[in-house]
C-alpha cells in the first residue's frame, strides 16, 4: 500500500531528527489500516540514511522488525487464503531476548539501529517486561518504533518512555485517490462503497476491494432499494459471505451495510429517513458486539438484510 497523508506525523519526526537529540523510543498509535507500519519503515530508513547509509525500499541490516508470526505453516496458508485473521501468536519474550542479543553488537553500516515492533500491543507480558529494560537503558544509537492499534494494552511504563505520534483517519478524497491508483479496475459503485466503509483507513478500503465484497454490495443495495427481505434474498446474502467468514469479513459487511444506508439517505423520501436512521443505529450496535460475541455468521448476515429492508420499507419497521 502506498503511504499517503499523515503530514503532521512526518513533521514531528523530521523536526526531531533535525534537533540536537533524537528521542530513543516512539509509539505510532492509531486504528488499523492507516499506514503506521509503512510510516515506521520509511521513517526508520530516513533515520539510518541520515548518516549516509544506503537507503533502500527493501531489507536494511540495521532495521530490525519484530512481528507476530503465524503459529505454523498450516495457519500461514489459511491466513494467506483469507480464511483466518486470528491465528497469529503474540510477540514472545524469546523474540525480545534475541533482539537484545543483537544489540550487544555494533550496527552493520553505521552507528544507528532501529527496532520496529509491530504490533506492539501483541507483546506477551513477559516480553513487555523484557522490552522495558531496553527502553530504560537503550544502547547508544538504538531507536525503537512501536506500532500499536490498541496502545492502551501496552504497559503504562512502556508508554511513558515513548514519544507518541497519533495517526488520524484520512479524508474520503484521499481514500478515493488511493483506490484510483491502486485498484483502477474496480467499478465505481464498489469504490464508493469502499470509501464509505473505510472510516478513513486506506488499508480497510483496499481490503474491501481486494476481498471481493463487491457482490455483497450489489445484494445489499438490491435489498435496500427494493425492501425485499425474503428468505431467498437474505440467504443469497449469507451465501455470498462464505460458509465460515472470519470476523474481519463480518465487520466489513457491517461497514458495507452502513455505507449502503448512508447512500440511500440522499435519495430517500421523508417517511423513510427515520427507518434508515434506526437501521443504521442497529448496525452500529452489531458492529460493536461482533468482535466479542460469537455470532452465527449466516444468521447475522440475514439480520443485516432485514435491517436494510426495514430501512427501505418503513411499514416493516413499524
Amino acid at each position: 500500500m502506498t503511504l499517503i497523508g499523515h503530514d503532521d506525523a512526518w513533521l514531528q519526526w523530521r523536526e526531531a531528527m533535525a534537533g540536537p537529540r533524537m528521542h530513543h523510543a516512539w509509539l505510532l498509535a492509531g486504528k488499523r489500516g492507516l499506514g503506521k507500519a509503512q510510516f515506521g519503515q520509511a521513517a526508520a530508513r530516513e533515520l539510518v540514511a541520515e548518516e549516509g547509509q544506503h537507503q533502500s525500499e527493501g531489507h536494511h541490516p540495521d532495521i530490525i522488525t519484530l512481528t507476530n508470526l503465524p503459529k505454523d505453516d498450516k495457519e500461514e496458508k489459511k491466513r494467506e487464503e483469507g480464511k483466518s485473521y486470528e491465528t497469529k501468536r503474540n510477540i514472545s519474550v524469546a523474540q525480545i531476548r534475541a533482539m537484545q542479543q543483537r544489540l550487544n553488537t555494533r550496527p552493520t553500516l553505521g552507528s544507528r539501529r532501529v527496532i520496529i515492533i509491530d504490533p506492539a500491543d501483541d507483546l506477551e507480558k513477559s516480553a513487555s517486561n523484557a522490552l522495558l529494560k531496553s527502553l530504560e537503558e537503550p544502547p547508544i544509537g538504538t531507536f525503537f518504533v512501536l506500532v500499536a492499534h490498541r496502545p492502551a494494552r501496552l504497559l503504562p511504563t512502556i508508554r511513558s518512555r515513548c514519544r507518541v505520534l497519533r495517526f488520524a483517519p484520512l479524508s474520503d478524497s484521499q481514500i478515493g485517490d488511493l483506490l484510483n491508483r491502486e485498484a483502477p479496475d474496480v467499478d465505481q459503485v464498489t469504490r464508493d462503497a469502499a470509501v464509505g466503509a473505510a472510516g478513513g483507513s486506506p488499508g480497510t478500503a483496499l481490503d474491501f476491494v481486494q476481498r471481493d465484497l463487491g457482490p455483497l454490495n450489489g445484494l445489499m443495495r438490491e435489498i435496500a432499494q427494493s425492501g425485499d427481505a425474503n428468505f431467498v434474498l437474505r440467504g443469497r446474502l449469507a451465501a455470498a459471505m462464505g460458509a465460515r467468514p472470519d470476523r474481519e469479513r463480518i465487520l466489513a459487511a457491517l461497514d458495507l451495510a452502513r455505507a449502503v444506508l448512508a447512500g440511500e439517505v440522499a435519495s430517500a423520501d421523508t417517511p423513510r429517513i427515520p427507518a434508515i436512521v434506526d437501521a443504521h443505529a442497529e448496525l452500529v450496535t452489531l458492529s460493536a458486539q461482533a468482535p466479542t460475541y460469537n455470532f452465527d455468521a449466516g444468521l447475522l448476515v440475514m439480520e443485516i438484510g432485514s435491517l436494510l429492508a426495514k430501512a427501505a420499507n418503513p411499514r416493516e419497521a413499524a
